[in-house]
């Protein structure tokens, strides 16, 4: 995972409310302060985050990428297809995302495409009218994938899971903590070397509630070379954030 990562991203998580909204918009404020031409993508927003805003509009506030978009918006907070369902709106048909995102990779160095939930959360529907998921979006794009994991206890499961099927599917992959704690205590740390291998970045708890010009100054701390970053030595890091 040396060299920097091109083309399209998928940024996924362990699990909902990990954080992957503000990791992508960490790896967009970076990219771009690297003069990178910068797109994020939300194939399907279902529900509106905290205070009302789409995960679009969190991004667009803490980094202002070149081009931000979200494909499809379902009101209820449900996986995409079900609140499809629910709502009796359109799903999202995989081939059509596909192009979506591959017409943004002709027009910017990188495209993040920010899933929903976890890894295997059903997206939408194939042309056959089976359902297909973010692992299957990554697979059809050939991207390599940001994997967002809680830094506590229960992490370590869910992390090896979602990393074990990526790998199964050969996409490659690596971790960025979406909220490190102000006052970590023994299981963060244990977390920590234990995921350290996989790991390319780490972001601060509260990161999301900065100011955007502090946010966008601070991004390239929180991450590894690969994702544009300047974080090269974990120790340092541990011992600044200790």
């Amino acid at each position: 995972m040396s060299s920097e990562w091109r083309g399209p991203v998928l940024v996924t998580g362990t699990d909902t409310d990990v954080g992957k909204t503000v990791v992508t918009a960490a790896i967009a404020a970076s990219a771009q302060a690297a003069g990178l031409r910068v797109a994020v993508i939300k194939p399907g927003q279902a529900g509106a985050g905290p205070g009302g805003l789409s995960d679009i509009d969190v991004v667009n506030r803490l980094a202002a990428p070149a081009t931000a978009r979200t494909l499809a918006a379902y009101p209820d907070p449900l996986a995409p297809l079900a609140a499809a369902r629910v709502a009796e709106l359109p799903p999202l048909e995989l081939y059509a995302v596909v192009d979506e995102v591959r017409a943004e990779v002709e027009k910017h160095d990188l495209v993040l495409v920010e899933g929903a939930g976890g890894l295997l959360v059903p997206m939408g529907l194939r042309p056959s009218g089976s359902p297909w998921t973010v692992a299957d979006l990554a697979v059809s794009l050939d991207a390599q994938a940001v994997v967002v994991a809680r830094a506590g206890l229960g992490t370590l499961n869910h992390t090896a899971l979602t990393l074990e099927a990526l790998d199964r599917r050969s996409v490659s992959a690596g971790v960025v903590l979406g909220a490190w704690p102000p006052e970590p205590e023994l299981v963060h740390w244990e977390n920590l070397s234990e995921l350290l291998p996989t790991m390319v970045g780490a972001l601060p708890d509260g990161a999301g509630s900065m100011d955007p010009g502090v946010f966008q100054r601070s991004a390239p701390g929180w991450l590894t070379p690969p994702l544009y970053g300047v974080l090269d030595d974990w120790r340092t890091w541990a011992e600044e954030v200790s």
